[in-house]
């Protein structure tokens, strides 16, 4: 079974939880931008929670389906709809042989997962199916998807074929059959126009002026149109040290808010360099990237300061709401 691209959209790519182990020769991990929403598109169609899924930017594709599948579009709302009626997010979807799935304006957030049951089983290349744009790696193509391009799909799991019959036991002819269950509003994170974003101290901290420390923390700040998946350049309050300090290259991560000369901050994304050489003023709390990543060029964020150990327990807190999920769904369809 495969899935056809008609439109590709603004950029639309095969993503997963990204390559592992090969920062040290200079490849990026790369992955999904909102790992949240790739992990719950995926456990919601009975995939596991890294397999290749799509990540449309703003303008989503428009894709026919040759067989039936089971699908789930989360993450940022692009206005989903199956043959024109609109796609609830958020719950798995049995689409028939023929649907095509196309998107409309975004009314939320900027990146919409799509995952189908199965997964999208284009070649893994250095053991992740992502696309990395730079180096032309992954993705099936090394690129973003391109109309006419045609997407294989793995084999359903047996957990995806129980949801599967669930859904055709609610089918009456209509363009899709939704579950009637979706991922609790609780779990979801405080996706916002203007999110309030959680740090801890970087490393280099105590080396910013003390007019920096304190603007950091309480100025808001816009994510600039030279914003990609490597990094948001931020424009705001410049942010200077309190004496000239040059560190030396060292390991960065997602997340990590590294300030150039100029003083205006870059948030390190998920295609970022394995190392950098600007001070380092602060770090994104894991549990708050998907707030980043559904940030559009244009928007504004603040960050908030928390300790290491609270972003500890939010971590914590995300990881067991995740495990009672997936119990929840083995018992519901075992």
């Amino acid at each position: 079974m495969s899935v056809e691209v008609i439109r590709p959209g603004l950029m639309t790519t095969v993503q997963d939880r990204g390559r592992r182990g090969y920062q040290q020769y200079g490849i990026t991990s790369g992955g999904a931008m909102d790992l949240f929403a790739l992990r719950a598109a995926n456990l919601l169609v009975g995939n596991d929670e890294g397999d290749a899924a799509l990540e449309a930017t703003l303008a989503g594709p428009t894709l026919r389906f040759e067989r039936a599948a089971v699908i789930a579009v989360c993450g940022g709302d692009l206005s989903p709809a199956v043959d024109g009626v609109p796609l609830p997010m958020w719950r798995p979807a049995l689409v028939p042989a023929g649907a095509v799935l196309a998107f409309g304006r975004p009314r939320g957030g900027c990146r919409a997962y799509i995952a189908a049951a199965g997964g999208f089983a284009v070649p893994p290349v250095l053991g992740s199916r992502s696309a990395d744009l730079r180096a032309g790696l992954g993705g099936g193509f090394g690129r973003a998807l391109r109309a006419g391009d045609r997407l294989p799909l793995g084999m359903p799991s047996p957990l995806a074929g129980r949801i599967a019959a669930e859904l055709r036991g609610r089918a009456g002819g209509g363009a899709f059959a939704a579950a009637a269950w979706r991922l609790p509003h609780s779990m979801l994170p405080g996706y916002a126009a203007e999110p309030v974003v959680r740090a801890v101290r970087g490393p280099h901290f105590g080396r910013f002026a003390p007019e920096a420390q304190e603007a950091l923390f309480t100025v808001p700040m816009r994510v600039t149109p030279q914003s990609d998946r490597m990094g948001y350049r931020l424009e705001g309050p410049t942010l200077p040290l309190a004496e000239t300090f040059e560190p030396i290259s060292s390991a960065v991560s997602f997340g990590t808010v590294q300030v150039p000369p100029n003083g205006q901050p870059i948030v390190l994304m998920a295609d970022r360099q394995p190392t950098g050489g600007y001070p380092v003023i602060a770090q994104v709390i894991r549990a708050d990237l998907p707030l980043l990543a559904q940030l559009a060029p244009g928007k504004t964020l603040r960050f908030q300061e928390v300790s290491l150990q609270a972003a500890e327990e939010l971590l914590w807190i995300r990881e067991t709401e995740w495990t009672l999920f997936r119990q929840g769904m083995t018992m519901k369809y075992r």
